[in-house]
């Protein structure tokens, strides 16, 4: 029964289908581009879009196209990738079907991808290692004709824009080797001879026939000798020949550069303290302010020449015998001071605040207290 209902509706959709439509656009044209006109060249009317819901399947989950029914024209939805809708497959092309209610409807609308020249050749051998070294080996005995390697690249885009060629663009040596202009064959051109250098270098560009034309660059590096161990002690890396040198340079260069910096700002910042210091002592030397001395407690007067304190005080005190060792003290209001005349050679003068009991006839012996 399910067979039967598919059958019907096979047979049904093939005798309704009113009409059909092929367009032609190149891949990767831009959204909103305009495809073709379909109610024009299905001879639709736009009233009939509207009224019918028409409607556009694709059978894919992808919608590259829309229909716009107020125009009746099909425009580009998304970008198209030709390589990634078909691959390498020829032609590549969308089936739509346009779909009309009341009644049932179906128009048929094909559209062709034309490739477009949008990839780069790319290079399979030899192949482009970052670290570690490729080279093919040519020993001195080798004739005139002999295969030193070939270069092998692809191009994902079809049809003339994937047809590459191969030209040797630089060598150590041009008129040793040659490239094969459509196989990229590598040949030696004429008798390796032991003047030859151990090491030599090929860059090979390969370029597609698009247009506008689209190439890659490859290097070869071969190595002229007859043992391996030749090879280990003269060949390097020609690669990181130039980087090496290129970012000894750049760390000299960058050194040179931080040694300079800091030379001159130390050279500043002593410049800059003299002349702070030398400007101080030119302020402190004219300026007129008046110095006063400070003398903390009990300083010693250097303009004196005793080696008492400026000012000294001292009590008295008085015995009724010599022999005993009792003290009477004086009156607390009695003392004696006694002063330094710096203009003296030492004599001292004696000032009493009060009457001294020393005036008095019957004054018993006199003791000072320093």
């Amino acid at each position: 029964m399910r067979r039967q209902v598919l059958l019907f509706i096979s047979i049904f959709s093939l005798s309704s289908v009113r009409g059909q439509v092929s367009y032609s656009i190149p891949e990767e044209m831009a959204k909103g581009s305009l495809v073709g006109n379909v109610a024009h060249d299905l001879g639709l009317d736009v009233k009939r879009l509207k009224s019918g819901k028409a409607r556009i399947y694709t059978g894919d989950s992808a919608e590259y196209i829309e229909l716009n029914k107020e125009k009746g024209v099909l425009l580009v939805k998304e970008i198209i990738d030709r390589e990634a809708l078909c691959g390498q497959t020829t032609p590549c092309a969308l089936h739509l079907q346009i779909t009309l209610e009341d009644p049932i409807e179906f128009y048929t609308v094909t559209i062709l991808i034309q490739d477009q020249n949008d990839n780069a050749p790319q290079v399979l051998y030899p192949v482009q290692t970052g670290g570690s070294l490729v080279a093919e080996m040519v020993p001195r005995s080798a004739d005139v004709g002999y295969l030193v390697t070939k270069v092998v690249a692809v191009d994902v885009d079809s049809g003339q824009n994937a047809w590459l060629s191969y030209k040797l663009q630089k060598a150590t040596d041009r008129a040793l080797f040659e490239v094969g202009l459509q196989n990229g064959e590598i040949r030696t051109i004429r008798q390796v001879t032991d003047k030859d250098a151990v090491k030599q270098r090929l860059t090979v560009v390969v370029e597609d026939n698009g247009q506008p034309s689209r190439s890659a660059t490859v290097n070869v590096n071969v190595a002229v000798a007859d043992s391996f161990p030749e090879v280990l002690s003269e060949f390097t890396d020609f690669t990181h020949d130039k980087e090496y040198n290129d970012n000894l340079t750049f760390y000299l260069v960058l050194a040179l550069a931080v040694v300079s910096f800091l030379f001159i700002t130390c050279l500043v910042v002593i410049i800059s303290v003299k002349i702070y210091r030398w400007r101080q002592s030119r302020i402190l030397y004219h300026s007129s302010l008046p110095v006063i001395p400070y003398y903390p407690p009990r300083y010693s007067d250097t303009l004196g020449t005793g080696t008492l304190p400026h000012v000294y005080n001292y009590e008295v005190c008085r015995t009724t015998d010599s022999r005993k060792s009792d003290c009477k003290f004086g009156r607390a209001g009695s003392q004696n001071v006694l002063i330094m005349d710096p203009s003296s050679t030492g004599t001292m003068q004696r000032i009493q605040s009060d009457k001294s009991i020393l005036d008095e006839p019957d004054s018993p012996l006199e003791v000072r207290k320093l």
